[in-house]
């Protein structure tokens, strides 16, 4: 078994409880009783596949570095359409279309059946420029039956709707509840939704992926997600590495049969097919396995996507030298920040500049621990330049080299608590009775479909407190809006689940370095509460915060929330 966050962060006191023959639950959000004796949604926990029932593919033995790193397209299109919010004025228009196609992962694979947009996993990557909105017709043309086993005991996945469906969700944009994927919202083939996106934010690294409730993760799995890029004035003042040398990188693992064709593992019960977690055998850059790229010795710009289901990667050169992360998940940070390696949870993004100059002429590989990701080919001389506008007096005049990486970069204005109105202090659950193995995931001890409870007011500012009382970290994702992380601290898991009191265990410790930008997604560790200050701002309406491994949120840790209007 690979080694995995939940192996890592399995605490003590968790697996004795477990050992103990306890169960793992809140009692103050939810009486695991009536959970157990179908009170609740019946889950099992993730099982090994039946040796013999499918014949799997043997990753190991693939040849590495045998194709290039394929770059998405960027998305062009001429058409326009009326602006739905003034009638009088047009706004570029593009078709985006969800269909079956099939596609080489490797030189010596057969082609592998896919789902992607516009026929590609990934997509093709989607630029806006901050302030000009556009609109985007997603179209539903994908097959009525699907490539993976659907569990229709889950919320939302029951023989009640069509097995296909699909609803699409832009990660960290700034829309309107009707724009932003509401996970209810789905549609089936033959239909379509258009929405528009107003791209009133600051520059930043987001990725746009199916949200469709019970089946998200089958359908993102299958290859629907893509890069989505806000572009801005002041980050191209910065001259930072374009064009050809700033490549988009999804990252997604998988697993694989004998012939090629992707595997989603399964429980082994046909009538409750879903598992606790997905992890592949093989890592995919850009839809490759172990791919190379050739680059100049000059400095490169990656921005780095997150697309697994559950997998977290370690990212990291083989040589051990320092990566410059520049940006998050919303934008800029406000100066690099130098990391032997970058810890990313699915959904989390990590821009990041890579100088070859130093390697002209060898080979370095981009790793996550003993993940092999891709080879980086470094030649030996510069083949092109980078033109840089530079101002002497009045006279703009152009020159050739490749600037340095600035030593400040997007000033991020770091928010007082006394800003926040409210603090909200809410749980992340597991429930499990180890006798029948049945398993619950929720967030503060409440179903998708139970009252909304969190309604913050539009223009406010609050403190969210993740208490994490699971064995996993969990990256909690809020849709809309944007927040910093104020700090992390330990408390002891067991008092509370007890007596339901609070014993803290440790110091508030404040964020990681390259967490002192804009964030939309964080890593909420076991046994800790993960404190975020947001400011509502944006629009009035519902939305949705999760957890972001998409096998969780699958089995209801994912929850309501609504901005009202003060």
């Amino acid at each position: 078994m690979s080694l995995t966050r939940r192996t890592v962060l399995r605490g003590a006191a968790v697996s004795a409880a477990l050992a103990a023959g306890s169960v793992l639950a809140d009692p103050l959000r939810l009486p695991v009783q009536a959970f157990c004796t179908g009170g609740g949604l019946r889950k099992v926990v993730l099982r090994k596949a039946q040796p013999g029932v499918v014949q799997m593919l043997h990753a190991e033995r693939l040849a590495r570095y045998v194709d290039p790193l394929p770059i998405p397209e960027v998305l062009h299109s001429s058409e326009t359409r009326a602006d739905p919010e003034h009638p009088g004025r047009a706004l570029p228009f593009h078709r985006i279309a969800m269909r079956e196609a099939w596609m080489n992962v490797h030189r010596d694979l057969p082609p592998t059946r896919f789902w992607g947009y516009d026929g590609k996993m990934p997509g093709p990557t989607i630029e806006a420029r901050s302030g000009q909105p556009f609109l985007i017709e997603w179209a539903n043309e994908l097959p009525t039956q699907h490539l993976h086993p659907i569990d229709y005991t889950l919320h939302g996945a029951g023989h009640d709707v069509p097995d296909v469906r699909a609803v699409v969700h832009v990660h960290g944009a700034r829309v309107p509840p009707d724009a932003d994927g509401y996970p209810e919202s789905w549609y089936v083939g033959g239909k379509s939704a258009t929405y528009r996106y107003p791209n009133r934010q600051e520059a930043a690294t987001l990725w746009y992926h199916d949200h469709a409730m019970g089946i998200e993760r089958l359908n993102v799995y299958a290859g629907l997600f893509g890069t989505f890029m806000v572009r801005d004035e002041y980050e191209e003042s910065l001259h930072l590495p374009r064009g050809e040398f700033e490549i988009p990188l999804m990252i997604s693992d998988r697993q694989f049969t004998a012939d090629g064709q992707l595997y989603y593992p399964n429980s082994g019960m046909a009538e409750s097919p879903w598992v606790s977690e997905v992890y592949g055998d093989v890592v995919m850059m850009n839809g490759k396995i172990t791919p190379y790229l050739e680059v100049e010795p000059r400095p490169y710009r990656f921005r780095m996507v997150n697309g697994s289901n559950s997998r977290f990667y370690y990212v990291a050169l083989s040589d051990n030298s320092p990566l410059q992360q520049i940006g998050s998940d919303q934008g800029l940070l406000p100066q690099p920040v130098s990391k032997q390696s970058i810890t990313m949870a699915p959904a989390e993004r990590a821009d990041v500049v890579i100088d070859f100059g130093r390697l002209a002429g060898k080979t370095v590989l981009l790793k996550s621990q003993a993940w092999e990701l891709m080879q980086f080919r470094v030649a030996s001389r510069t083949k092109t330049a980078v033109a840089v506008a530079e101002t002497v007096g009045s006279t703009v005049r152009s020159t050739r080299l490749a600037p340095p990486l600035p030593a400040t970069l997007r000033p991020v204005k770091r928010i007082p608590r006394s800003a926040a109105v409210r603090t909200r202090t809410l749980t992340l659950n597991n429930y499990i009775d180890p006798k029948t193995h049945m398993m619950l995931m929720l967030l503060n001890g409440t179903y998708w479909h139970q009252p909304i409870t969190e309604k913050p007011v539009l223009g406010s500012t609050e403190i969210w407190e993740f208490m994490n009382l699971t064995e996993d970290t969990h990256p909690i994702h809020l849709h809309l809006v944007r927040f910093q992380v104020l700090s992390r601290q330990t408390f002891d898991v067991d008092t509370y689940l007890r007596t339901g009191k609070l014993q803290v265990t440790g110091l508030e410790v404040p964020p990681e370095d390259n967490e002192q930008g804009w964030k939309d997604t964080v890593q909420a560790d076991s046994g800790v509460i993960t404190r975020i200050i947001i400011p509502f701002e944006g629009y009035p309406g519902r939305y949705v915060w999760h957890c972001h491994v998409l096998e969780h949120a699958a089995n209801e840790m994912m929850r309501p929330y609504e901005i009202v209007r003060g």
